[in-house]
């Protein structure tokens, strides 16, 4: 499983209870994947960045803008789209499954991307819509990819 690339989409800001969130299922996706794809900027993409890196990870931004600089500190492989929030698509297709934390219209959209191209969504504490899988644990979430990605 090591090359897989799981997507993980939420909020550019969030609160303290999903940073915390985030970082942790950073941590713990770690140690079963070894590649992480985000919007690379703020919220739920920098607090995952930081806890999937301090776990040995490499983490791959797709920013919105054409500055490098733009991403968070945590990003090791920038990809400056200059696409603003149509580089969604482009975060989704390079997943081989996605994490959708707490966001408002942006992981939306990414969750009904990931949807019309057949990647699975899993939901925690985010969307619940028709399609995606909803978890309530980090510990379930871990379970869900690692049955997606055999």
């Amino acid at each position: 499983m090591g090359k897989k690339i799981v997507g993980v989409i939420g909020g550019s800001r969030c609160t303290k209870e999903v940073e915390q969130l985030a970082q942790k299922l950073g941590e713990n996706l770690a140690k079963v994947v070894g590649f992480l794809v985000c919007g690379g900027v703020g919220g739920v993409m920098e607090a995952i960045c930081r806890g999937f890196r301090e776990e040995g990870g490499v983490t791959i931004g797709i920013i919105p803008s054409y500055e490098k600089r733009d991403a968070n500190e945590y990003v090791d492989i920038v990809i400056p789209s200059g696409l603003g929030n149509a580089r969604n698509v482009l975060v989704v297709k390079t997943s081989e499954v996605i994490i959708a934390l707490p966001g408002e219209y942006g992981t939306l959209s990414e969750i009904a991307y990931a949807l019309q191209f057949g990647i699975p969504v899993i939901s925690l504490k985010s969307w619940d819509i028709p399609g995606v899988i909803k978890v309530e644990t980090i510990e379930e979430a871990i379970r869900e990819v690692k049955e997606r990605l055999k």
